[in-house]
C-alpha cells in the first residue's frame, strides 16, 4: 500500500510532539525531584584529595546528605574561600584541624560542632638519616605545606614540648613551606630539607615504597593519640539562623563516620574509584582509614572521645607555644557549640 506524503508528515509531526511532551515531562520530573530536598542545594568543600576527608565522600556517595535533605555540590576551596563562605553562610560546614583556632581568634565566625577523626599527619626522613626523634631536630630544616598550617603547628607543639624553640627567629629549627607535597618529598630526597611534615597519604605511600622512614605519627604519638586532630566547623551565622540545618548535616556526617568505621574496605573502594584521594594502594588506604578511628554510633553513646575536652587540650597547646593569645579556658568554651542532632 502506498503511503501518502501527507500521512507521513502527520506521523512525523505526532512523533515530534510526543518527544517534546516527553522532554517536558522529564524536565518536570527532575524539577520535582530537586524540590524534594528539604534544605535545597549547598556547597561543601570536599575535593582536596585528602584521604582523611572520607566522611564527606562517603556521605555524598552513600546518599547520607540526601537522606538528611541536602543536594550537595562538592567544591574545591582554599582556606580563604572557606573562611569567607563560613562567615557569610554560603558554606555551612567544613572539616578542619586546630589550625582554625587562630583564625577564630582573628574574627572568623565559626564554631567547632563535632569531632571528625584522629591522626593523619606523619613526619618522614630519608632512610639513611640519623634523625630518630624530636630531640634530633635541633638545627634541622623541616618542610611543611604552609607556615601556620597544621603540619607546622603539630611540629611546633612537638618541638616545644621537648624544649626546642619552634620560633623561626630563635634559629633552633627552620621551617620551609612547599605548596605541593610531591615537591616537599623531592626536597627531602635531594637533601634540601631534613624532615618532611606531611598530610596522609603521601608520607605513608613513600614509606611503603622504602623511600622514607617515619619518625612521628600523629595517630600514635603520646601527645596526640586518642584525640581528635580534625573537627567539623559550622558557620556561626547558620548556627544562629538555621540550627536544624546544621543538626541535619551532623547526622549525615555521623552516619558516614559510623559506616566507614564498620566498612573500611568498601569505603576505600569508593574513595579510590571516585578519585577522591591521591592513593591507589587499597591495602595501605585501609590501614590509614582504620588508624583515623572514625567514631561509631556506639563510640558516641559511650562517650569514648569528648570533643570539648580535645578542643580545650589543643587550645592550651597552641596557647603554650604562642599561637593563641586568648585565655585558654574561656576561649575553648567560646569556640565550641554543642548541637542537638535530634532537632528537626
Amino acid at each position: 500500500m502506498k503511503i501518502s506524503k501527507k500521512v507521513t508528515k502527520v506521523t512525523a509531526l505526532l512523533l515530534a510532539l510526543v518527544a517534546a511532551f516527553s522532554l517536558v515531562a522529564c524536565s518536570g520530573a527532575k524539577q520535582e525531584e530537586s524540590g524534594e530536598y528539604k534544605y535545597g542545594n549547598i556547597d561543601i568543600p570536599g575535593l582536596d584529595g585528602s584521604l582523611c576527608g572520607a566522611p564527606i565522600y562517603i556521605a555524598y556517595e552513600k546518599g547520607f546528605f540526601a537522606e538528611e535533605g541536602f543536594n550537595v555540590n562538592l567544591i574545591s576551596a582554599d582556606t580563604e574561600t572557606r573562611k569567607i563562605g563560613l562567615n557569610n553562610g554560603t558554606i555551612p560546614i567544613v572539616n578542619g584541624d586546630f589550625q582554625f583556632f587562630p583564625s577564630i581568634e582573628e574574627g572568623v565566625n565559626v564554631k567547632v560542632v563535632d569531632g571528625l577523626h584522629n591522626g593523619c599527619i606523619k613526619f618522614v626522613v630519608r632512610p639513611d638519616s640519623d634523625i630518630k626523634g624530636v630531640k634530633d631536630l635541633k638545627g634541622k630544616k623541616i618542610g611543611v605545606d604552609e607556615i601556620g598550617g597544621t603540619p607546622h603547628q603539630v611540629a611546633s607543639v612537638w618541638l616545644e614540648q621537648a624544649g626546642i624553640s619552634a620560633i623561626q627567629q630563635d634559629g633552633e629549627v627552620e621551617f620551609l613551606p612547599f605548596s605541593d607535597g610531591n615537591l616537599e618529598l623531592e626536597a627531602l630526597y635531594n637533601g634540601e630539607i631534613d624532615v618532611a611534615a606531611m598530610w596522609d597519604p603521601l608520607g605513608s605511600v613513600a614509606e611503603k615504597e622504602g623511600k622514607v622512614k617515619v619518625i612521628f605519627d600523629l595517630s600514635t604519638d603520646p601527645a596526640f593519640a586518642g584525640k581528635y586532630c580534625c573537627f567539623l566547623y559550622a558557620s556561626e551565622k547558620l548556627l544562629d539562623e538555621k540550627p536544624d540545618e546544621i543538626a541535619a548535616l551532623l547526622r549525615a556526617y555521623r552516619k558516614a563516620q559510623d559506616w566507614i568505621a564498620k566498612n573500611p574496605e568498601e569505603a576505600v573502594n569508593i574513595i579510590i574509584s571516585g578519585k577522591y584521594a591521591q592513593i591507589e594502594d587499597k591495602e595501605l588506604a585501609v590501614q590509614l582509614i582504620t588508624s583515623y578511628e572514625y567514631p561509631t554510633t556506639e563510640d558516641r553513646a559511650a562517650n569514648k572521645q569528648n570533643v570539648q575536652d580535645d578542643v580545650e587540650y589543643f587550645v592550651q597547646a597552641l596557647y603554650d607555644i604562642g599561637y593563641l593569645k586568648s585565655e585558654p579556658e574561656a576561649f575553648a568554651k567560646e569556640i565550641y557549640a554543642e548541637v542537638d542532632v535530634n532537632q528537626q
